[in-house]
């Protein structure tokens, strides 16, 4: 690719070469350079003075290169235009303050990148909305400043900042130097590349350089890896061979090893609240370096504060979300301006060609993203919400405890919740048959003919018509009498058989069936009293000798 592009310059192919063999191959700036370098000091004879100034004759390619380079010119007059020309045509958006020279050569070696991957804080100090973590007094920034970095597992929900964290602490270390860092993601990373990462680490460890590097190792999605992936970490972890950062955004208590959760710190981090959202919102708008103008082509354009409101409101707390909403309205409110032409005229010359006019078709036009292409872009709100995860049994909870509390707003509101996030009708229907037992029960028993109904209406009509039979379900189970006697009741014989009370004796000969004349013999069945024939005999016991007076519903 590099190659391609000096040859486009009009460098000779073995001129090429030699300047990307000099400069290692990845830079066409540097092999550029390289190359008016070598050139300027073979124009030098031997018999030239240094200290004079020779005017040595151009370039014979030094047309194309300012052609090629045309881009980077500083504007003379305003407004401030860059311009890249090309011989057919000259496609020239407008930049109201062109970005440094550093982060435009950034913008361009990733020019596909999302813009919420462009705007990641470099520094914990550009991390919003997790101040009970990196305040000055907090654990992780104390351990930042200090250069003692313990292990940790950032825990929190999508797009609140956990690789952001993890990346950001070396550059804000104050021996940035000190550290290696290395990124696997759980998702991709197998047996291999964990193997690999430690055994480098060790050699670290153990070589004599007294400037070898301390190994940072962060594993995003870590809850991914197996029990022996995760086992791999812990002998390195234990001897600080490296320090692990893991992101996750499962409950660690469930997802990662009890010993790995032993040399780890679990730091949580919350979702983040509209204004952090607005906050970041508003600092990729007004970053030009690698903000919202590189998306539309560096042309200048504004953000509405009502599109800001929207997407930092129903984003759901995820940074992720809006900054890609806020990227994909601004290109399509882009796509409604008129694009800018310009004339651009050409005259050969002995050596190439070079811009002799460029006159500028139609008036300057400022991009406006509004409430509409927020709304376009986001289609509808987001909802965190996981089917097999923590949050799905975080919404279960909520519906089950609103209904047990009688407040019928809150369980028709919570599930809702669960339909909007996607869940299976059915399952919330066998919650409900469960509820009307456990909570309803003998208060009302036909409230377990109602769920059991619900369960059939869903079976039949399926979503998005059952969402009203659920309702009605929910409403009457919240309304209902509660009663819990019968869930205690068995909750409580469970119990007593667990702990072998009354050491879990043979059924009373009097209770057992007798179908056949030897078990008759045996005492099978003898001494028992048919209750309708003696409605009004009380002496029989059902339980065990040993359990005799025992109370289990009350």
């Amino acid at each position: 690719m590099e190659r391609e592009q000096l040859l486009s310059m009009g460098f000779p192919d073995d001129l090429a070469s030699q300047a990307l063999a000099a400069t290692g191959g990845k830079s066409i700036l540097k092999a550029t350079e390289w190359i008016l370098g070598r050139n300027k000091s073979d124009s030098q004879t031997p018999d030239e003075n240094p200290n004079s100034s020779p005017s040595p004759s151009p370039s014979p390619f030094q047309p194309k290169l300012d052609r090629f380079f045309h881009f980077q010119s500083k504007p003379s007059n305003p407004p401030q235009i860059q311009i890249q020309i090309q011989k057919q045509h000259c496609d020239t958006p407008s930049l109201p303050s062109p970005p440094s020279k550093r982060l435009r050569l950034e913008a361009e070696n990733s020019p596909h990148q999302p813009l919420s991957e462009r705007m990641r804080p470099r520094t914990v100090d550009d991390v919003v909305g997790q101040n009970h973590l990196l305040s000055h007094k907090s654990l992780l920034r104390s351990a930042i400043d200090s250069n003692r970095l313990p292990s940790i597992i950032l825990w929190g929900p999508p797009g609140t900042g956990k690789t952001s964290i993890a990346k950001a602490i070396v550059n804000s270390s104050s021996q940035p130097s000190s550290y290696r860092f290395v990124s696997l993601s759980a998702v991709t990373a197998g047996v291999k590349d964990v193997r690999d990462v430690v055994e480098e680490a060790r050699k670290i460890k153990v070589s004599k350089n007294m400037n070898s590097k301390r190994t940072l190792l962060f594993v995003d999605e870590v809850h991914r890896f197996n029990k022996s992936q995760q086992d791999s970490f812990l002998p390195v972890i234990e001897d600080g061979s490296i320090v692990l950062i893991g992101a996750t955004t499962e409950n660690p208590s469930f997802h990662l090893i009890t010993p790995l959760l032993s040399r780890c710190r679990v730091l949580t981090l919350n979702p983040l609240q509209p204004s952090h959202v607005a906050s970041l919102l508003n600092r990729a708008v007004a970053d030009t370096g690698r903000g919202l103008a590189w998306s539309v082509g560096g042309a200048s354009i504004e953000v509405s504060d009502d599109a800001i409101d929207f997407l930092s409101s129903n984003c759901d707390g995820d940074a992720r979300v809006a900054l890609n909403a806020l990227e994909i309205s601004a290109v399509t409110a882009a796509a409604r301006v008129p694009i800018k032409q310009s004339v651009c005229k050409f005259e050969e010359e002995e050596h190439g060609e070079s811009l002799v006019e460029n006159n500028w078709v139609g008036s300057s036009q400022v991009t406006t993203v509004t409430l509409d292409d927020a709304k376009e872009a986001l289609q509808s709100k987001h909802l965190a919400y996981d089917k097999a995860g923590e949050e799905h049994y975080n919404l279960i909870s909520a519906l089950h405890k609103s209904m047990r509390g009688s407040d019928a707003d809150a369980s028709i509101y919570w599930l809702a919740r669960m339909l909007e996030g996607g869940e299976e009708p059915l399952y919330i229907a066998r919650r409900l048959i469960r509820f009307a037992s456990e909570d309803v029960g003998l208060a009302d028993p036909n409230a377990l003919v109602q769920a059991v109904a619900c369960y059939q209406a869903c079976h039949f009509l399926g979503m998005p018509e059952c969402n009203v039979n659920l309702a009605q379900c929910v409403a009457y189970l919240a309304l209902a009498p509660k009663s819990v006697s019968v869930y205690r009741a068995i909750l409580a014989a469970q119990e007593v058989v667990r702990e072998s009370v009354g050491q879990n004796e043979g059924v009373p000969l009097h209770l057992r069936n007798a179908p056949t004349k030897l078990m008759k013999e045996l005492g099978y069945g003898k001494g028992y009293i048919y209750p309708p024939d003696n409605p009004s005999s009380s002496t029989q016991n059902y339980l065990p000798p040993s359990l005799q007076g025992y109370k289990f519903l009350n």
